[in-house]
């Protein structure tokens, strides 16, 4: 029998276990596991360098070494996310719904948890702590499967958590060590071996870039929760206010643009072009580099030039519209309506997160009626995508899919429900 089979047997005795435990014993655990990591942050800090240090040696773009780092207010973010999620109304047990049938049978329908999940994923170790901490809280054993790039991090995150578990068996009498592993040899079967697990496992969610997700998808013989790479895109509308329109693109372009919820596309109302697009590049400064259509091109360019940045404008190709560069590069694309716009971002996106900058209520409302995406914005930055934003405390992921969750992933998304039905000796 594989590591992975083993891993999977514990993790499945482990969840029988958890699935009884209270909202109060969870929490407790879940409280021990903080201290745990606040008392290893020097550890775990330290095997981040290392990390970090290979990152930097093989070449990793500076916006995924971002994604990879952890610093002393990261791990306070981990903290606070874990709080956010003991602060929360455990799901499992909750009555979804409830009804007498006219022959007097009482039946209710009820949240449970869904087992055993594995996350298969990429960089963030941040990842580590956010997955875990709501597989626990929700009642599920999970299996972690980073990627090799964070897998001193992990290790290190992973045996703080083990740690805090085990202590509240020793200060509680309660706590549940095995109901998370780590799968640490980086040898890509290990994978094959998780999408493969059925019976062992009941969901896999995929974290990470296209590539990743799509092979999860293909390989999976187990249920998967799709997320999705992030393909986001900013519309501005001919009414848009310009100055805040600019600082929006710049938190959604520049904040953190490795991540899945910054935005890649912008697209601009063709009216407003001239008054948009040089104030664009100055709030820019050079920062990003601008791949741009025929329209938009002369005006960005221009505006460049005169600033000494002309090497940060650049003529678009078709394959830079839908494509998810995670860097300082944003492409741009004119139309000349919002129902053009509406066309153009359904037709390039990955159902993620979009977002209009207008002042008519009118688009806005069609906007947020007709676009394809878990989540639609109106004069807001995408990057409030998040479970954090959301008031989580942490996700499991965006989804992009259509059935049983979609948007950030909280606890309930690793709940399923189960009908529980009393009777006084009905027939039927």
């Amino acid at each position: 029998m594989d590591d992975i089979t083993r891993m999977c047997r514990s993790l499945r005795s482990s969840a029988a276990i958890l699935a009884r435990q209270t909202a109060r014993q969870k929490n407790l655990a879940l409280q021990a596991v903080a201290g745990a990591i606040d008392a290893g942050r020097e550890s775990v800090l330290t095997a981040n360098a290392r990390d970090v240090e290979r990152a930097l040696a093989a070449g990793m773009k500076e916006s995924l070494i971002d994604r990879l780092k952890l610093t002393h207010q990261r791990i306070d973010a981990m903290l606070d996310s874990i709080e956010i999620i003991i602060k929360q109304t455990d799901p499992v047990g909750q009555c979804v719904a409830g009804w007498v049938t006219p022959d007097g049978l009482d039946i209710r329908q009820v949240r449970v948890p869904l087992g055993v999940a594995a996350i298969i994923y990429e960089s963030r170790p941040n990842v580590t702590i956010d997955a875990f901490a709501l597989a626990y809280k929700s009642g599920n054993a999970i299996l972690l499967r980073g990627s090799s790039s964070a897998l001193e991090s992990n290790k290190a995150l992973v045996a703080a958590i083990k740690e805090g578990l085990s202590s509240a068996v020793e200060k509680y009498g309660l706590g549940v060590p095995g109901a998370v592993e780590l799968a640490c040899s980086g040898n890509r079967e290990e994978v094959d071996t998780i999408l493969n697990a059925v019976g062992l496992i009941d969901v896999v969610l995929p974290r990470g870039g296209a590539a990743l997700i799509k092979m999860v998808v293909e390989k999976a013989r187990v249920p998967v929760i799709e997320t999705g790479s992030g393909v986001c895109h900013l519309y501005i509308d001919d009414s848009a206010d310009i100055c805040a329109s600019c600082a929006v693109a710049e938190n959604a372009k520049l904040q953190r643009p490795g991540v899945c919820n910054a935005i890649e596309t912008l697209v601009v109302h063709r009216d407003i072009l001239d008054q948009f697009l040089p104030v664009l590049e100055q709030r820019f400064a050079g920062r990003a580099e601008f791949r741009c259509d025929a329209a938009s091109y002369p005006v960005l360019k221009r505006a460049a030039d005169s600033a000494g940045r002309e090497d940060r404008v650049v003529p678009a190709v078709p394959e830079d519209f839908g494509y998810e560069f995670l860097d300082n590069i944003l492409a741009v694309k004119t139309v000349g309506s919002v129902e053009e716009a509406i066309e153009f971002i359904n037709g390039h996106n990955t159902r993620h997160s979009e977002s209009i900058m207008t002042a008519s209520i009118e688009h806005a409302a069609l906007f947020q009626q007709c676009i394809d995406a878990a989540c639609v914005y109106v004069n807001a930055s995408t990057r409030f995508t998040d479970g954090g934003e959301f008031g989580f405390g942490a996700e499991l992921g965006i989804s992009t899919q259509k059935l049983h969750a979609r948007g950030p992933m909280g606890l309930t998304a690793l709940t399923t429900t189960k009908y529980l039905i009393n009777g006084k000796g009905h027939i039927r």
